[in-house]
Parts: structure tokens; sequence; C-alpha cells
């Protein structure tokens, strides 16, 4: 297998793929679309890069390529026969996979591939990654069972040190089963019968495998949360093994040294930043990190990191509308729904460079946050979103229950009921989330309920998620099934926009609106039952239309609206209400217009004005009233005459 480092490394494996006969054994399934990165695919080293940014080493080696793979019974044994060759990481109903095909809730999909034994000094371990399979996994090294894993959005590990062979090629084969909406895990937006916001299931490998060699006693987990206020970082380094070591941690800016601290494994560190950079979407400065953990004066093990100073907050403005704050200042929030799919890898982005330029077209568009719904990304989407200065609000994918109760629909009273399983699956999946990207500063908030999609116990689990990590904001819920708790009163509002009412102690957060649609010729998922929750024929009218609700949006940032989402920033499978086209070959919007309407509403945060209102309006409390088509008598406006006229 390749062992990838170096850049150069990569671009020359690239380069030589080129004329490759394994590029000759594979090619893309049947789509609808392909954009212009899926010919930069190629089946011996797709995704190279460091799939971890937050915890590096340099010993590592990069599964990813041609697999076997077979489509069995949900029950029967591992395959003697498969049925061809899959390219990991793209999921199977994908057409960067190769195959193309759907996998039924009755069905397993089962993978083999071949790996040589990592080298590795005495005592070392070797560690087998997976970015994320959804949704249940079962790992296989040599026959031995290395791991279990429930959850299609969260990455696990395992130490396969035990199974691996000392010479030779060791087998790993998985098996999974994803039971899509015929269970009741979170799954987004997957739905065996795919139509309107519904998208294609997605079964399987889905983000990069590796292997990594690490030393007997190795950093298992770093835990990073920048203090601003009092100036400093604080460091948690969790080991491998229940050793207390002493820990070494490093701070740069660039290459030069900046502050330096040592304490002891399993305890929080504060490691003192003088002078502090601050981490803005228009200074997005990151610190890198070195941390060494050490016995008897030797250095056991060594991983490199980043970090920013940022602080989340909420803060009252000087008109006193409760604001979310950035550092201590307020700042008005403004971004798209970011849903994250691909035509033709689905969950999969085909590189890292359409990853990026995803969250560079957003920034191009003037917004400075992304709302990433109801998925969770690879970790180099959020490293990206570190580098280029986009804020996240990271929802958790909402799950539905079995579709007894979807859960979908304004103004329910109650919330819908888990059972204790459904309830424990949907906590561990919501824990892995927070842990897994606790260190990337770009999260600023957490939404761990959609619109009542699986809602349930909603103030235990906003409150949890508050207590759990009090470093963010946590929105609660988003649209439509408020129960009086979170940092945000989110309301959703198509095509609108809209907010609620200001009140003490939370922010008025318009979480979804927009949706304006525009069908491209040539650009599309499906020829029919494409939609927007308002459609135009030409850019000129959409472009019209969009810039009335930038104008509309202003007056509410005045009074008070904190932060804005717009639906969304590509289209996605039947929904055309992108600022791009699903394929991104085609902007809909003139970057420049766009950039400066939506700066303009950021700005507008800046300048708030109160409101009073002098005579009650039907906003809050209906009114009667009185109309004639003729000529009324005199003095009718007269309030007495109002009376009489009743």
């Amino acid at each position: 297998m390749l062992t990838r480092h170096l850049v150069p490394a990569v671009l020359l494996s690239t380069l030589t793929l080129m004329s490759s006969p394994i590029k000759a054994q594979w090619k893309p399934a049947t789509s609808p679309l392909m954009n212009d990165w899926a010919a930069k695919v190629y089946p011996k080293s797709p995704l190279p890069e460091y799939p971890r940014p937050q915890r590096t080493r340099d010993q590592w080696t990069n599964l990813n390529g041609l697999w076997d793979y077979a489509i069995v019974g949900r029950d029967d044994a591992k395959p003697t026969n498969f049925d061809g060759q899959i390219l990991v990481p793209f999921c199977v109903e994908s057409a960067l996979s190769g195959v193309g095909k759907r996998v039924s809730p009755d069905q397993s999909l089962w993978y083999r591939t071949t790996f040589a034994t990592p080298k590795a000094a005495a005592g070392e371990r070797t560690l087998l990654h997976f970015g994320g399979v959804d949704w249940q996994t079962h790992v296989y090294v040599n026959g031995k069972l290395v791991a279990t894993h429930s959850g299609g959005h969260t990455p696990f590990s395992a130490d396969i040190t035990a199974a691996l062979k000392t010479t030779g090629d060791n087998e790993l084969v998985l098996k999974v089963w994803d039971p899509t909406d015929f269970g009741s895990q979170p799954r987004g937006k997957q739905i065996h019968n795919t139509h309107g916001i519904w998208y294609t299931p997605v079964t399987g490998i889905w983000q990069t495998v590796w292997t990594e060699t690490v030393p007997a006693t190795s950093v298992q987990k770093l835990k990073l949360t920048p203090d601003v206020d009092a100036g400093a970082l604080r460091v948690e380094t969790h080991l491998s093994s229940g050793d207390e070591v002493d820990v070494e941690i490093v701070a740069l800016d660039g290459t030069t040294e900046v502050a330096k601290v040592s304490g002891k494994s399993g305890t929080s560190v504060a490691l003192p930043v003088p002078k502090a950079k601050l981490w803005s979407p228009d200074s997005p400065f990151l610190y890198n990190l070195v941390v060494k953990i050490k016995k008897d004066g030797k250095t056991l093990d060594t991983v490199k990191s980043y970090f920013a100073m940022r602080k989340v907050s909420l803060v009252k403005d000087a008109a006193g509308y409760q604001r979310l704050a950035l550092n201590n200042k307020a700042l008005f929030m403004f971004g798209p729904l970011d849903q994250g799919w691909w035509p033709d890898g689905l969950y999969t982005a085909p590189t890292d460079e359409a990853l990026k330029w995803d969250i560079q077209f957003t920034k191009d568009l003037g917004f400075n946050m992304a709302r990433k719904h109801i998925k969770v990304e690879p970790a180099r989407w959020y490293y990206h979103c570190d580098q280029l200065g986009l804020m996240v609000w990271q929802d958790q994918s909402s799950g539905m229950q079995n579709n007894r109760d979807h859960g979908v629909g304004g103004g329910r009273p109650t919330d819908a009921s888990f059972t204790p399983i459904e309830e424990v699956q949907f906590m561990t999946e919501l824990t892995e989330m927070i842990d897994s990207l606790h260190n990337y500063p770009s999260i600023v908030a957490w939404v761990p309920f959609n619109e009542g999609w699986g809602q349930h116990d909603t103030n235990e689990v906003l409150k949890w998620t508050k207590a759990y990590d009090p470093t963010r904001l946590v929105d609660g819920p988003s649209g439509w099934e408020d129960r009086g708790y979170g940092d945000m009163h989110d309301m959703h509002n198509y095509p609108g926009p809209g907010m609620f009412a200001t009140q003490e102690g939370r922010a008025s957060v318009l979480g979804e609106y927009g949706g304006l649609g525009l069908p491209v010729d040539g650009h599309l998922w499906q020829n029919e039952k494409n939609w927007g929750y308002r459609t135009y024929k030409t850019k000129e009218e959409l472009a019209d239309r969009y810039g009335d609700l930038g104008e509309r949006l202003v007056p509410l940032a005045q009074r008070g609206l904190a932060a804005a989402i717009y639906t969304q920033t590509t289209d996605v499978e039947g929904e055309v209400n992108g600022f791009a086209t699903y394929d991104r070959k085609v902007i809909k919007f003139d970057l420049k217009r766009t950039a400066e309407l939506n700066k303009k509403a950021i700005e507008a945060a800046n300048r708030p004005m109160r409101v009073t209102e002098l005579v009650v309006s039907s906003k809050k409390d209906p009114q009667t009233y009185a109309y004639t088509f003729e000529k009324p008598a005199d003095g009718w406006e007269k309030i007495e005459s109002q009376i009489n006229s009743l």
C-alpha cells in the first residue's frame, strides 16, 4: 500500500495513475450528473490527503482504493464469491463507487481487501481507522472480529495489532447493514423512496480508511478548549493506556514558539497565549500546536495539531437586543443551509479540492457562516472552514421513528416518543459527533433537532448539549417545535424573511428562509418534479427576488434578528434552490452583487434601532376593521363614529 505523507509524493503517485492499468478496471457508474472533479478521481489513490488534521503523525497508510464487494442477505455469512470491485471511500449507491446499486434493509453489504503489515518497532501498535461507515459495521482482520460500530456519521478505530500476520498480506473484511428510513437511527435526508427533499440512500464506507503506527503508550485524544477571557488554551491529553505521564505542550505562530507549558496527562493544562491573535471570519488565524508525552525524560509520542483563540457567547447590543457574539462582540451570523451532497459521490466529495470549493464559494458570496444541515462532514471539511474563516452551525443528523411518527409538522404540543433503545442510540451518536468535532474552532453552535424530525425529550437533550459543551451556543430547536429552551429562538419562514419577537436570554434567529429556485437545463438531476419554494425562469428574475429578500432582511437585522440561514448552497437532487447547480458548473447569482447584498445585512445589525408601537397592530393581537366602497358620512374618522358602526 502507498504511504502518503509529503505533498510531492502524493502528486507523483497521482500523475503515474493516469496510465495505470488499474484505471482501466474502474469507471464510474451511470449518473444523471457528474462534476468536473470526478475526472480527477484515480482508483489507486482516491482522497489521498491526511484525514485527521487535528491530530497528525508521520506513520500512516491510506487504504482507499479498489476493494471487493458483495450484496447478500442480511443474515448471510461472509460470501465466498464477491460481486465485483468498489472504489472506497465512495458509497455503493454512488456513481464514483463504480457500482451504483441500492441495498435494501433485508440485505448486507460486504467488503474485502488486503494490506501489508505495517512496519513497526518492538512494542508499537497498529490502529485501523474509519472516518465514516453508514450504518452498523462489523470489522474483521484475518478472520478475527476487531471492531463493531453503530453510527453512520462519526469516526471509529480499532487496535488490530494482535490480529496481524508477522509477514505477508492481511485480509480486511467488513459487514455493513443500513436500514436507512426503515430504522430509527439518525440518517438525515436519506430515504429509499427518493422524492422531494429526500435523497438517495448512502450505505457503507463513505470516508477514508487508514492504518496508523503508534507507540505502546500514545496520545489517543486531544481536547483543545480556548479561553479568550483568560488568554489561555485548555489542553486535555488522553492516552491509550492508563499510565499518567508528563505532557509538554508548545504553541507556535507559524514556526515561532509563542508559549510552552508542561503538565500531566489526563488533566486540564492551561497553556497561556499572550496577546492572542483572535480567530474570526475576516482574520482566521490559527496557531500550530505540538504535544509530546514523556516518561523519565524520554519522549514516548509526538502529535501535531492546531488551534484558534475565539469565544462564542450571547451579548446585548446598544439597543438591548440579545445578539450572537464572537470574541465578545455582537456579530450577525449569515450564511446558507449547506447539505454537503454531491451528484457523483453523494455523501462524499470527489476530491479534497471539491470539498474546499463549497466553503470558498460560500465566502465569495459574502457569507460568514454556514449551517451544516443534518449531516456530519469529514474532518477535512471543518479544517478548511478553520483555515478560510467560515463559522459553522452543526446539525445532528436527524432520525425518524421506524416510520411510526415522522414528527413532521408544525405546532405539535408534544414530542415524539422514543423507545429506550432509540434514545440511547441518538445520544450515543450525538455524543460521538460533539467529541469528534470539539477542537474545530469554526464550529460555533450545535443544532440537535431540526423541525420536529425525530424530536424527542427536547429540552432535556438541549440542556445536556449545553452542559456537555458550554463553550458553544445551542440552537433549540431549529424551526417549528420550540419548547422554550436554547440560546436561540429559531424561525423557519419560506420564502420569508421573518423573525420571532426578541426576548430576554435568547437570540431571535431565522434558521431557514428563501429557497428560491431556478432549474438550469443540462444541469438537472431529474428532468421533472424539480422544485424550489418559489421557482423562476431566468437569472434576472431570481436575482431581483433575492435582492428583495435582502432588502427586507436589513430592517429585521436592525430590530434584533441575530442570524439568518438562506436555503441553500447548491441544488441537491430534485431541489433547484441553490446558489449553484448540483454539479457546481453553473453559478446562478452574480457573486459581486450577492456579496454586497449579504454584507449589507451583516452590517445592518451594527446599527440597531428600537421601534415603539404606538397603536396595537394585528401582528400580535387580532383587530377589527370596517370598510366601505361608498363615501362615508362626515366625522367617520372619530372614535365615536367607529364604535357606533360596529
